[in-house]
């Protein structure tokens, strides 16, 4: 049976030290830019929330960490995107390659703003 997990912090920890700091600094990097968050444990994986309602996951897996969902965003946005989308509207980013945490901060960001909008 896999590992339950109570906390980010659970979760995060139970990752080797190459993939925990990269855990670490996409969790600054989303309180960084949807301030006013909250975050849990959702389907076994470290959940950002806004006023109860979930706004996106984040989650480690054998060769990537993946994000989602992704945002709708303007074309720019898009072409940035694009590389990194999957199926699900899921961003896989390769633990082989530098992760573009500011594309995910733009990502967060928007979903929290699309959540607030929804939730207005």
């Amino acid at each position: 049976m896999a590992e339950q997990f109570e906390t980010v912090d659970e979760y995060i920890s139970s990752f080797p030290d190459d993939v925990r700091a990269i855990l670490e600094e996409i969790r600054a990097t989303i309180r960084k830019a949807a301030p006013g968050t909250d975050e849990k444990i959702s389907y076994q994986m470290p959940t950002i929330t806004l006023n109860g309602h979930n706004v996106a996951h984040f989650a480690a897996w054998k060769d990537h960490i993946a994000v989602y969902p992704i945002p709708d965003g303007d074309e720019a946005f898009e072409a940035e995107i694009a590389p990194f989308r999957s199926v699900r509207s899921t961003a896989r980013f390769p633990l082989t390659d530098p992760v573009p945490y500011d594309l995910v901060g733009r990502m967060v960001a928007l979903l929290a703003a699309q959540r607030a909008n929804d939730t207005a």
